[in-house]
């Protein structure tokens, strides 16, 4: 039985709109969903921290060299910027829960592999498994924007969107816990058992979107982008290791160029494809996607700065010599920042419209690395750095789904949100390399050893704060209104 793509009525925080035919949740279970939904991406962006607390002894703990055991890290950042678009458009053509799902499976999967893992290889092979499930953001915001009353809308997914900074800013604590007092395994688990009730409450609660775009699945694309995606992604991650101008990295970016360009002719010729470019050039999409991978550096620095000013040892003059569990304890607040500015995003998004509440979320993330050149010298100074970064990360990734589904058709929201989601993956890809040629390059001896100098991670705060500026520009030149989206034309649905 096929399905059409029906047209659109208003939801908040745009012109696009929600799909007359599509069953929304009364409002007595709108609540079960969205703690369902958001629990799921908290527990997916776990992953991100997850092997954080274990990255020094990942050579001993799996008898591999420093330079193999960094595969634990890429794999997952890999695999997630291939899955990422394709589960978004498999949700958008056979299902969005039925995606969320198999991602979820996958991650606890992963998870399983992980904890049976003593050697490199089956730990790549869970954590890539891990890096799979990526897609059950975006995935959850889409089945939102489906599902729920239009009142519940706004505030729903700027808590689903935040939870990408949630889960990671909540796991380095509870990573950093049970790797000091338990077997490293207990972490993966651990993380399996989390999705495990992920998987059950997904299964009991959260209802499947009828909203479809059938029609068949672009293989070309999806392998023309997962291609380019790794060669980026793989020079990026690994030029610091290779060095930034050997073949390999050289041929690795030329490499990603040229594919891109090919998938994107091939993209604007074929009829259904993996991303539709010209829904993509919208200047609302365009803008906002380009503004989340801005975002998502500026976002990333201050990742990479703190929990080394709270390590290094004191007798640096700046370093604050705090254990790992330290480091957690300090960046979880932020986390819990994120979550209760979520809903006030919602609002000012409703009041003021979502370009405002993204440039709020800009300048506020600016004002807190500028805060950090300044107060570092004490560990109440990053408790409330982090805590000012932290609310600025809320605003702003709760206006960017409200962004992108007001420019779309409905039958795209998951592939849409999934991009955006990938653009700011790339962004805080590009935000370490960057971070870590400014450290390696500004270091002071100590000992036998170089570490970092001040006056290199005052020069990383000061390029998050730019950063974050520029992604303020450019969200300035969003519209206010969005031009009405013409009705989507049927497209049959798979069997």
């Amino acid at each position: 039985m096929s399905r059409a793509a029906v047209p659109n009525s208003a939801v908040p925080g745009g012109a696009a709109d929600q799909p007359a035919a599509a069953a929304v949740i009364p409002p007595s279970r709108a609540t079960s969903v969205v703690v369902v939904l958001a629990f799921s991406g908290i527990v997916v962006a776990l992953m991100q921290t997850l092997i954080i607390p274990l990255v020094p002894m990942l050579p001993r703990l799996l008898r591999a060299d420093a330079a193999d055991a960094t595969w634990a890290i890429t794999a997952t950042l890999l695999a997630g910027a291939v899955a990422t678009p394709t589960m978004g458009r498999l949700g958008d053509m056979y299902g969005k829960r039925r995606m969320l799902l198999v991602s979820l499976g996958l991650m606890i999967t992963g998870s399983v592999v992980a904890a049976l893992s003593d050697t490199l290889l089956p730990m790549v092979v869970g954590r890539t498994l891990q890096g799979l499930s990526s897609g059950v953001i975006p995935l959850g915001i889409s089945i939102m924007r489906d599902e729920l009353p239009a009142d519940r809308l706004g505030s729903a997914t700027a808590m689903m969107s935040a939870s990408l900074g949630v889960g990671g800013a909540l796991g380095l604590p509870a990573a950093a816990l049970l790797a000091q007092y338990t077997d490293w395994h207990v972490l993966f688990w651990a993380s399996a058992g989390f999705g495990v009730v992920a998987l059950a409450l997904v299964l009991s609660l959260v209802p499947e979107s009828q909203v479809r775009t059938g029609g068949r699945f672009d293989v070309v694309g999806a392998l023309g982008l997962s291609v380019a995606l790794i060669c980026l992604l793989l020079a990026i991650s690994k030029g610091a290791a290779w060095g930034w101008g050997s073949a390999l990295t050289l041929s690795l970016f030329g490499a990603a160029v040229v594919v891109l360009l090919l998938w994107g002719r091939w993209e604007l010729r074929t009829r259904q494809p993996l991303v539709d470019l010209r829904t993509t050039a919208r200047r609302q999409v365009l803008l906002t996607n380009l503004a989340s991978a801005v975002f998502g550096f500026a976002m990333f620095a201050m990742s990479l700065v703190m929990p080394q000013l709270l390590q290094l040892p004191t007798a640096t003059g700046y370093g604050l010599g705090q254990s790992m569990l330290a480091v957690g304890l300090v960046m979880a607040p932020s986390g819990l920042v994120m979550m209760a500015t979520a809903p006030l995003s919602a609002r000012v998004s409703r009041l003021r419209g979502p370009k405002t509440t993204l440039m709020v979320g800009a300048a506020i993330v600016a004002a807190g690395y500028g805060i950090n050149i300044v107060l570092m010298s004490a560990t109440w100074h990053l408790v409330l750095v982090s805590c000012v970064i932290g609310a600025g990360i809320g605003f702003a990734y709760g206006a960017m789904p409200a962004l992108v589904m007001s420019a779309v058709p409905n039958s795209e929201t998951a592939a849409a949100n999934s991009l955006n989601t990938l653009m700011r993956a790339i962004g805080t890809s590009v935000s370490s390399a960057v971070a870590g040629l400014v450290l390696a390059r500004l270091t002071i001896p100590f000992g036998d050893t170089a570490l970092p100098s001040q006056g290199g991670f005052r020069i990383v705060m000061a390029i998050g704060a730019g950063t974050a500026l520029v992604a303020l520009l450019i969200a300035s030149f969003l519209p206010r209104r969005v031009p009405a989206l013409p009705p989507a034309e049927p497209v049959p649905a798979a069997a």
